[in-house]
């Protein structure tokens, strides 16, 4: 099935750098140094539930063009301070910048991430194709050691189209050297990474490790990174 495979793309943001535990321990510092208790915030978790909901709708609005990045940024942290009540002029709005800054910093991988990666590379070519802002992935992809993985990292507004747009695939591709039939894309976001790979006409894996229902017309699917190596 995957034996004429040359070229294996790879999503960043919740596929190798895990966003979520990453972006916890970043808000958990952040609800103690802004002391959003005293705001009226009473649970830390209630905050992180309620962002990461607000966040990834506005991710899955991003990737399909409907906002802008600054419209992301500015409203994720807004829309969740006013949604759990706190009066809007005492949204504290320094603290996307200050988000901004520590999360990237965060190194925090899937398991199995690195000793997959060090299979794989020894037999296939690896690339990142992300549609995470460019500053922020390229510090991830620093700080957390995977640089040395990849000899392409494809991001979108560098491109100037995200993942599901056939115009980033078809970048990644012209730049990797490769064809459809020796290409595979593996990441975390159905509409994104893997009906954006399938309707370019290049095969996919879901990652899936809260395990949502998969669809039926997506074949290839893995729960740990680790079932790569006996895919692969």
């Amino acid at each position: 099935m995957l034996e004429n495979k040359k070229h294996i793309f790879f999503d960043l943001d919740h596929t190798i750098w895990d966003f979520d535990r990453n972006a916890e321990e970043t808000l958990n510092e952040l609800y103690r140094v802004y002391n959003l208790q005293e705001l009226g915030l009473k649970s830390c978790e209630e905050f992180i539930s309620t962002y990461t909901e607000n966040n990834h709708q506005l991710w899955a609005d991003y990737h399909l063009g409907k906002i802008t990045k600054d419209f992301l940024r500015a409203e994720r942290f807004n829309k969740t301070f006013l949604q759990l009540g706190i009066q809007p002029d005492a949204v504290p709005h320094q603290f996307e910048d200050d988000y901004v800054s520590i999360s990237p910093t965060k190194t925090n991988l899937f398991d199995g991430a690195e000793n997959v990666l060090s299979y794989l590379k020894e037999k296939y070519t690896l690339h990142i194709i992300s549609n995470g802002f460019k500053e922020t992935t390229l510090t991830k992809m620093d700080l957390s050691g995977l640089n040395p993985y990849f000899k392409n990292v494809i991001i979108s507004e560098d491109v100037g189209a995200n993942k599901p747009n056939p115009v980033i695939f078809e970048h990644a591709l012209n730049k990797a050297k490769a064809a459809k039939e020796e290409s595979i894309m593996i990441g975390d976001s159905l509409e994104a990474d893997i009906y954006g790979a399938l309707n370019f006409g290049m095969e996919a894996i879901f990652f899936n490790p809260t395990k949502k229902e998969k669809p039926l017309d997506v074949k290839k699917e893995i729960i740990h990174l680790e079932e790569l190596l006996t895919l692969f």
